[in-house]
């Protein structure tokens, strides 16, 4: 286990509700040293869908530079916690811009090996349903990045805010989020990617054997994975 865990919560929204509360809960309990991001207080630009990121790279993005403290932190971090509450049954609209925004670091381009040694967490809450939608629309993100290992906690908690939620629900989300956080805590420095990841890995592999996008090639030609070499190894 690394001296000190790094955690980054990227929040999808700005408003620290309930959950924000959770992700929060969890980090606590990794007892590490944590960065948080809300958005779009963070991070506000939107996708202009220029394909620039995928073409030419992703420093050519129009937004590389505002969203560098973001992309930083998540490299610098051992565990990743995407947290959003459930707006009309997906994530945050500010969420999921920003994960367009990495769209270029998905396996089926140029994934950065770091990933498959992180972990990662979805935490969403809903007044009532669609929590099952909305951590699918984050896990989506942190597997095709390559995230070694993934943890989801969904509630519907049937309130509004932390106030609002039951003591029978509060004490229900101290126990996930105590399990969650000791898991994250064992397998900090010693993440294998599950066999789903290594075989996703291994068919953008053989889509990149004959890739028609030069620099995903180049990418994965240069990190050796073209050949015998792994990124988990």
């Amino acid at each position: 286990m690394p001296d000190t865990i790094r955690t980054v919560i990227i929040h999808g929204q700005s408003h620290e509700g309930s959950t924000c509360r959770i992700a929060r809960m969890i980090a606590e309990k990794v007892d590490g040293e944590t960065t948080e991001f809300f958005l779009p207080r963070d991070f506000d630009r939107f996708c202009a869908g220029c394909a620039l990121c995928f073409t030419k790279g992703e420093e050519k993005c129009p937004h590389h530079a505002a969203l560098r403290p973001i992309t930083e932190a998540i490299d610098a971090a051992d565990i990743i916690i995407l947290a959003s509450p459930v707006y009309v049954f997906h994530a945050t609209g500010a969420m999921k811009n920003l994960l367009d925004h990495y769209g270029w670091r998905w396996m089926a381009h140029r994934p950065d090996a770091r990933m498959f040694r992180k972990q990662g967490v979805c935490v969403a809450t809903a007044a009532g349903a669609g929590v099952k939608s909305t951590l699918k629309d984050m896990e989506h993100s942190l597997f095709y990045w390559g995230v070694g290992r993934i943890e989801k906690l969904g509630m519907g908690v049937a309130a509004t805010d932390w106030d609002g939620i039951s003591a029978k629900k509060k004490a229900k989300l101290e126990k996930k989020t105590s399990a969650i956080a000791a898991r994250l805590k064992f397998c900090a420095g010693r993440v294998t990617p599950a066999l789903k990841t290594k075989a996703m890995f291994g068919i953008m592999r053989m889509v990149q054997k004959h890739g028609w996008n030069p620099p995903d090639v180049e990418h994965w030609r240069n990190s050796g994975w073209l050949g015998k070499a792994r990124p988990w190894k």
